[in-house]
């Protein structure tokens, strides 16, 4: 499949060109320059009438700066060029030619790749006046506005011949495969970025000790042991008064979406700082949307036995609400413990998407009963015909049955525990659902024949009579 990648320096229209390209806002966009600062992918058809595929990358501005940002993002701007077969460097046809479109332009001409000259922001533009970026050298310059969809598909007639001639086409019965989806969610800087980069085996995403260097949710497509993953690496989440700024606000909803569409949850935790409030609330929200989880202390290795245990110790006070997640010690930065978590994965996903046969399920609900009959609940027993299966991700149980409109906390624990003890469960949370039967009778009025009036008559009278 054909790729593309996206170069060019800060606030030229990368991510809106690839949101326009790949139809979605999968790469955040706004006027603040140095937003994107990861390899952000997407798959898409490319000429409908073809079915062509291509890939398209999304990479950080380069602003030729030596810092440690913008060294990182150009290492990440480097790995993106070699994976391409097709290079759009972006520059701004409002600002015309700056020193700094010179200096990216020198450098992709070193390489031997095909490079396509994108002027974004054209709207209004005289094609005539575009003549100064011919001094780029990079050829016959495609005059486009990404915002307003202006010049895209001509922008994509001027690339598809310079593709390789061995072009995928996607057939309509292919299959595609889903994966595990994972979620690794945690405040910024405990080491989100590290440990996927020490899962994949590069620098996949930019990883530097400095808090919030992830913005976007990046999707990364991954395979070990012949089992496919989505590793989705996320925005650091800070607390409400901590987000001052309306990029991370952007961050926190994009961390959501992909908790949204996880199987599995990796909460990452830093264990010099045990679980604070926020870890707290990450944990709430990860608990409401029933995912899958397992709990990652990273930067174990930095510790002494003695903080080691005090921060066991805190866990247990503090993680006893998602008592169902497995709790794993790990250092991503030296790779210690990392290899061992891809089994609870597998296991947590397998046990969130489990399908229960309802006779299993009425041999385990019998087995509840004779244990712990139901309570009354304001003078009436709970009476609990059956239970089945209605629904994965997480596993959730409807139980059919009488006065069943109010069952109490401490029942309502001891079947989810009874069942989840039962079906071997682990990683997930299980929902339990009660459906009470309806009232056959419930809305008809009865109708008395005449022997039945004429007793109610009598039995009217005689009451009347005592009082």
């Amino acid at each position: 499949m054909p790729v593309i990648s996206l170069v060019g320096r800060p606030n030229v229209g990368k991510s809106t060109i690839f949101n326009r390209l790949s139809s979605s806002r999968q790469a955040l966009v706004s006027d603040f320059e140095g937003l994107t600062r990861d390899r952000q992918y997407a798959e898409i058809i490319f000429d409908e009438d073809t079915q062509t595929q291509a890939t398209i990358i999304d990479t950080g501005g380069l602003t030729q700066q030596d810092n440690v940002i913008d060294n990182g993002i150009q290492t990440q701007v480097l790995n993106a060029l070699e994976e391409s077969d097709v290079i759009y460097f972006i520059v701004s046809a409002r600002d015309g030619v700056i020193g700094l479109d010179r200096e990216i332009a020198t450098q992709l001409r070193k390489l031997k790749k095909e490079v396509v000259l994108v002027c974004n922001k054209a709207e209004g533009l005289d094609p005539s006046l575009a003549v100064e970026f011919y001094e780029l050298g990079m050829g016959e310059p495609q005059l486009i506005s990404a915002e307003h969809s202006q010049g895209i598909g001509d922008l994509i007639d001027y690339t598809l011949p310079k593709f390789p001639k061995e072009m995928e086409v996607k057939e309509e019965d292919e299959v595609e495969i889903d994966g595990i989806a994972v979620a690794v969610l945690g405040r910024p800087n405990v080491g989100k970025s590290t440990l996927i980069n020490r899962i994949l085996g590069e620098e996949r995403v930019l990883a530097i000790d400095l808090p919030g260097t992830t913005r976007d949710s990046i999707y990364i497509p991954f395979e070990r042991e012949g089992q496919e993953y989505t590793l989705i690496d996320t925005a650091g989440i800070r607390r409400k008064r901590s987000t001052h700024e309306k990029i991370e606000i952007f961050s926190i909803i994009k961390a959501k979406e992909a908790l949204d569409r996880s199987h599995v949850v990796v909460l990452v935790l830093d264990a010099s700082e045990g679980v604070t409030e926020q870890d707290a609330t990450l944990l709430g929200m990860i608990s409401e949307k029933g995912r899958a989880l397992l709990i990652v202390i990273n930067k174990w290795d930095g510790l002494d036995e003695y903080q080691k245990q005090e921060v066991k110790r805190k866990l247990e006070v503090k993680l006893s609400f998602v008592n169902y997640a497995s709790v794993h010690y790990i250092s991503a930065l030296h790779g210690s413990g990392v290899g061992k978590l891809f089994a609870p994965i597998i296991k947590a996903y397998n046990n969130a998407g489990i399908r229960l046969s309802t006779p299993e399920l009425n041999i385990i609900l019998e087995k509840a009963n004779t244990g712990h009959q139901p309570p009354p609940v304001k003078g009436r027993r709970l009476k609990i015909k059956y239970v089945n299966q209605t629904d994965t991700f997480p596993p959730t149980l409807t139980f059919h049955g009488n006065h069943l409109q109010s069952v109490p906390n401490a029942y309502d624990r001891y079947l989810k525990n009874f069942f989840i003890n039962a079906l071997g469960l682990t990683n997930t949370p299980m929902r339990i659902e009660y459906k009470s039967g309806d009232n056959p009778f419930k809305g008809k009025k009865n109708e008395l024949n005449a022997r039945q009036i004429a007793k109610k008559r009598r039995l009217m009278k005689f009451i009347k009579k005592k009082k």
